[in-house]
């Protein structure tokens, strides 16, 4: 991917600083959807340093325990599979649900495939005339999800004629309960996951292709001998086996989303979707709104088709109440409001939002 073609995503945050005059260390940047509190990275071996990454050091045994599945294949990321699968098959139509990740129907295109725009609701009476059907789930930016049972029909009778349903997991881990990895090696499903949102790893680019045994061996091929380095290898098997550790984020995660659900609803822009790790609301004034947030130097994600924001999680209390005073002089909504969010049960949120996504 050259500079002239290649995407902007959240976290830009050095630019953003240039931009508005403001200096790095005081901006709060909720532009990623990355856990703010990832998993504590111990001192790593010298060997991780000196020596070249062997594939039998652990880490596809702790992925498979983790994912349920013995059918996987490391990789720099999920963004490498997402570059590489396109051109593994002939082109053809593509569905992807829109607004989501861009970079899928950006690879899919160059791979000379036809892209197709869904809803939601398109999906079912469409499916016939796709031959991928690809799927951000949760997705990003709106937080759509659908129940295991109806993406393993709508698999089946991709597979029937050849097709593919590839299912990105990146925003899955906090909710693994609606998670299809347990599925992988089934003939026509890729699911891709990563080590970048739930655990905080982003800088690592570690992910995994879930798929069936004749696609990872193309996929090896393609990517080549070692995709993930040494030290990337190893703080992934350890977070991989920290099992205590994840079960207390995922509780953690889940209540920080119900309160940012909340903040923002009683600030005056309740969200139209989400996960544990963002809110993503619609609005006509999202370029009014980010430019006067990023005015006090915080960066929120914006999009265009839509009018939308996507908000990520602060990190700490003193980043809460900042985010709170920042949507009461923006305009959104008055501070007597405001206030009222810590008042909101858990429970209200995950009714309202994330269950509603189920459908």
């Amino acid at each position: 991917m050259t500079l002239a073609t290649a995407l902007l995503h959240g976290g830009r945050l050095r630019q953003a600083a240039r931009d508005y005059g403001i200096p790095l260390q005081q901006w709060l940047d909720l532009s990623t959807g990355i856990n703010p509190a990832g998993w504590p990275v111990p001192p790593l071996p010298a060997a991780c340093w000196q020596r070249l990454p062997e594939d039998d050091d652990g880490l596809l045994e702790a992925a498979a325990a983790y994912y349920g599945t013995a059918n996987l294949l490391p990789c720099a990321g999920s963004q490498q599979a997402i570059q590489a699968l396109p051109s593994l098959r002939a082109p053809g139509r593509v569905g992807l649900l829109q607004p989501s990740y861009a970079e899928h129907a950006h690879a899919w295109r160059l791979a000379g495939h036809e892209v197709v725009a869904l809803a939601a609701d398109d999906i079912e009476a469409r499916l016939a005339l796709l031959d991928v059907l690809l799927l951000v789930h949760p997705n990003n930016p709106g937080g759509e999800r659908f129940a295991p049972e109806q993406l393993l029909s709508w698999q089946e009778r991709l597979a029937m004629r050849g097709g593919w349903l590839v299912v990105d997991e990146a925003f899955m881990d906090a909710t693994p309960q609606h998670s299809i990895a347990t599925a992988a090696g089934r003939e026509g499903l890729v699911v891709l996951r990563s080590l970048g949102k739930f655990f905080g790893l982003a800088g690592a680019r570690v992910g995994f292709v879930l798929a069936w045994p004749q696609l990872l061996q193309r996929l090896m091929a393609v990517f080549g001998p070692w995709p993930v380095n040494h030290p990337a290898r190893e703080v992934a098997r350890l977070a991989l086996l920290d099992t205590a550790w994840q079960e207390a984020m995922r509780g953690q995660l889940l209540q920080q989303g119900a309160r940012l659900h909340a903040l923002l609803t009683a600030a005056g822009l309740p969200p139209h979707g989400g996960t544990a790790l963002f809110q993503y609301l619609r609005h006509p004034a999202a370029l009014r709104l980010h430019q006067a947030l990023a005015q006090q130097g915080i960066l929120v994600r914006r999009f265009d088709q839509p009018a939308a924001l996507r908000f990520g999680l602060p990190g700490s209390e003193a980043e809460w109440q900042r985010l709170r005073s920042a949507l009461a002089m923006v305009g959104a909504g008055d501070e007597q409001a405001i206030r009222r969010e810590d008042s909101v049960p858990t429970l209200a949120y995950r009714g309202a939002s994330d269950a509603a996504h189920d459908a």
